[in-house]
């Protein structure tokens, strides 16, 4: 049966391989029951429900990836993105969180309209190259800001905004014990090394008497703080359309850039380097996001980390079927999500934000019309604490830099339309 469903042997694969491929993707990226919960906590949802809500989106979203698209890869809740809901939308333009789950689910909306029309190709082609990789590294960043708050190695200033907090403390010696763990478990390709960080410090703050141990196994939590609490009408406000289009823009972007790397990585693509069953998949995706926000989680997307499973061996959907069990079983461990503290997932955040950084080396640094408007998209996010603003500040001056350097063919009207969005946003709002 499962040969029948997921062409196991046209994949050359087994059960056995797909098991282990879809436990290898689940402990490479499991660190986001962790760190979901306590960002989405920060802007006031329980989060208890935020980590049930994490677990059942990342289920379904895997499990819909696995089963209509038939592709390896897993889905969760996205770093990144959730930082932009909490402390842009939430605490930065000072939304509810209910409307912050509006403004995810119409950006998921959105996304499948594009999936069903296929007009996605139109949008990703608009953006400039450049641009979308600046988008990713500030997002790292940004997440690099909050990381190295929640350790409190940088703490508020009031005559250089930002310092050096306490070096010699508790929380930041073991949110550097976790960042070197993670990074030398990660150079021997030991699977699940972000997550082995984490818990490494956490059982060093148990032991020390610093975390107190709210256990490991119990029923889950209520999700009813949650579910079906977003605001879809109080997401219509004219400030949020921009929002809903930064929302759209970054999923959009990472779901093609983890599609394909993963796909060509598990050699999937076709003959002339375009992925079969596209739709398909930015479907599935798209529709992981809907379901999400109204489970009560932030933007729901594919993971790169799913290149752990594939290196494994995973080429099928089962793969990805295995990964949504185990989120599901992971439901059972809000105890241990509870003991983790915040400066153990700041190592976390810290190192993917590593991770996100090296997207510049695709930026042309040849061509200062490519790489100032870049660099001022990665510096804007976390100075002004907003991916939204640091989007907005890049593609406005991608524009204006490119029409007052005599190249206007480089841009693209679709792109110059959402420059002009950013500039009314700017002026009026």
């Amino acid at each position: 049966m499962l040969d029948r469903l997921f062409g196991l042997t046209a994949h050359h694969t087994t059960v056995r391989r797909e098991v282990v491929a879809g436990l290898t993707t689940f402990l490479t990226m499991a660190y986001i029951i962790f760190v979901n919960p306590g960002i989405l906590a920060d802007a006031g949802i329980d989060p208890g429900a935020a980590f049930v809500a994490t677990c059942l989106a990342a289920a379904f979203g895997s499990a819909m990836m696995g089963l209509v698209a038939n592709y390896p890869i897993a889905l969760a809740p996205g770093m990144g993105v959730n930082a932009f809901f909490a402390y842009s939308i939430v605490l930065g333009m000072g939304y509810s969180w209910q409307v912050a789950l509006g403004a995810v689910f119409w950006s998921g909306i959105l996304f499948v309209g594009l999936s069903i029309f296929k007009v996605r190709e139109v949008i990703i082609n608009a953006i400039p190259q450049s641009q979308k990789m600046a988008i990713a590294a500030g997002i790292g960043f940004f997440l690099a800001f909050i990381g190295l708050r929640n350790a409190g190695i940088i703490v508020a200033n009031e005559a250089t905004f930002v310092g050096p907090g306490d070096l010699t403390s508790a929380p930041v010696i073991l949110a550097f014990i976790a960042f070197v763990i993670i990074v030398a478990l990660d150079v021997r390709r030991v699977p699940g090394s972000i997550i082995l960080g984490i818990l490494a410090s956490t059982a060093l703050a148990v032991a020390f008497g610093l975390q107190d141990m709210a256990g490991i196994a119990s029923l889950p939590p209520s999700l009813a703080p949650t579910f079906l609490q977003l605001d879809l009408w109080g997401a219509f406000e004219v400030a949020l359309v921009t929002v809903i289009l930064s929302l759209l823009f970054i999923d959009m972007f990472d779901t093609a850039g983890t599609l394909i790397a993963t796909s060509h990585a598990a050699g999937l693509l076709d003959e002339r380097g375009r992925l079969p069953r596209l739709s398909r998949a930015l479907l599935a995706d798209s529709t992981a996001t809907v379901v999400g926000a109204g489970l009560g989680t932030s933007t729901t997307t594919s993971y790169i980390e799913s290149l752990s499973g594939i290196r494994a061996g995973g080429r099928t959907g089962l793969t990805a079927v295995v990964v949504a069990v185990l989120f599901l079983l992971a439901l059972f461990l809000a105890p241990l999500a509870a003991t983790v503290p915040p400066y153990a997932t700041a190592a976390a955040l810290v190192y993917v934000a590593c991770l996100m950084a090296g997207s510049l080396r695709e930026v042309d640094w040849h061509d200062v019309t490519e790489f100032a408007p870049a660099v001022v998209t990665a510096l804007a996010m976390p100075l002004t604490f907003s991916i939204s603003e640091g989007i907005g500040f890049g593609f406005v001056s991608y524009v204006v830099i490119k029409l007052a350097s005599g190249k206007w063919r480089d841009l693209h009207p679709v792109g110059v339309v959402v420059a002009a969005l950013f500039v009314m946003k700017f002026a009026y709002l």
